[in-house]
């Protein structure tokens, strides 16, 4: 007779398969584990652990050693305070990413935007999170790919913010005539040269990752525009490469706005806050 493996063993023979190359494996096993089971990760720890492991895990356990995302596998990913469904074809939300939204939080105070803007949405992850930041707030997300404007729109449904949120195909700013209190944007800055882990270069989305230019491409592309698109007192707010601070800080002075550099959690630099003059915001 087989001997049937525990919950327990399980997740410790698929950490050690994943040690070679995920830095969390076993976090990366417990997650993948808990959606085999249909249930929260916390409750499998807590309960679960020595239960039979269920036949679905071995599949997933397959398809993570092949170095799939673990968001595209279990088809959701927690960002800020909600949790975003992901899929092949949207690049996937990073804790990293997170720092823009603080960066608003601080730059806004007791205030709160009205008006967003969200350029190359993806999954809707920035400006669903600022929604969500912002209950009475209103917004707008842009992307050039069919596929995320889908994922993005299905997310602002499931969270109940289908009346705030539209999606518009479109590129990069152009077209864009309003004016926002708050616009965010994390776009491909990646130089092509530039080495990626597997689990990101044969996976996640070109179009999202790489840009032409050094990486520069799309802040050549849409920072011109930001004068004309910010609210006064408002703050456009961009995601770099940790190399990029300087490079999209002249960018952002050259448009006429103030730029502040943001670090985050791990200390690199991550964001750009673009404002505009003293004259702007009066």
């Amino acid at each position: 007779m087989t001997k049937v493996s525990t919950v327990r063993a399980a997740l410790a023979d698929a950490a050690r398969g994943f040690a070679d190359f995920s830095a969390t494996p076993r976090l990366d096993a417990e997650q993948l584990m808990a959606h085999a089971l249909g249930i929260t990760r916390e409750r499998m720890i807590l309960a679960h652990l020595d239960s039979p492991a269920p036949d679905a895990f071995t599949a997933l356990v397959t398809r993570r050693l092949a170095h799939e995302p673990i968001a595209y596998i279990t088809g959701t990913r927690d960002f800020w305070t909600i949790t975003l469904d992901v899929a092949p074809g949207v690049l996937v939300p990073r804790a990293d990413s997170e720092t823009l939204i603080e960066a608003a939080v601080e730059h806004f105070g007791a205030r709160a935007p009205a008006r967003l803007l969200d350029l190359g949405t993806g999954s809707g992850a920035l400006l669903l999170a600022a929604l969500d930041q912002w209950p009475g707030a209103t917004g707008v997300g842009v992307d050039s790919a069919d596929a995320a404007l889908t994922i993005a729109s299905a997310n602002a449904a499931r969270l109940g913010m289908a009346d705030r949120a539209t999606f518009v195909r479109g590129d990069w700013a152009t077209g864009i005539a309003d004016r926002f209190d708050l616009i965010v944007a994390n776009p491909p800055y990646i130089a092509a040269e530039e080495p990626l882990a597997p689990e990101v270069r044969d996976h996640e989305p070109a179009a999202a990752l790489f840009a032409a230019e050094g990486g520069l491409a799309a802040y050549r592309a849409f920072v011109p525009d930001l004068p004309r698109l910010l609210a006064p007192g408002g703050a456009a707010i961009l995601e770099i490469g940790w190399k990029q601070a300087d490079a999209v800080s002249a960018l952002v002075a050259a448009a006429g706005l103030s730029p502040t550099v943001r670090a985050d959690l791990g200390g690199r630099p991550r964001a750009i806050i673009a404002i505009g003059t003293a004259m702007d915001r009066s």
